[in-house]
């Protein structure tokens, strides 16, 4: 099992980062098919109560690579990456990973 994670930078404009995070961005990772789970998260505070690393976090679960490569290539895929500099004005790291080593 894999994981893509996308690590949000803190926007500019937070208001703006969600209205095109929930009308337009989520529409189009949901149209991406291949990936056994999707989390969402929306950091809240670093341990100490300090503001956190990141504004937000998504993650894709694959069965593996190959799954991966297949939906990240597809039509959805593509738009949904491409999509990433409509919105996210604190930039935005991606990561994959194996889960469970």
């Amino acid at each position: 099992m894999i994981k893509l994670t996308v690590l949000y930078g803190h926007p500019t404009d937070i208001a703006a980062f969600e209205d095109h995070y929930a009308n337009t961005h989520l529409p189009k990772a949901a149209k991406m098919k291949g990936h056994s789970k999707l989390e969402l998260t929306k950091f809240k505070s670093a341990p100490d109560g300090s503001k956190p690393a990141y504004y937000r976090m998504a993650e894709f679960w694959f069965s593996g690579p190959e799954a991966m490569q297949t939906t990240m290539g597809s039509p959805e895929g593509q738009a949904t990456a491409a999509d990433l500099a409509n919105f996210a004005t604190g930039g935005a790291t991606l990561l994959v990973g194996s889960v469970g080593e």
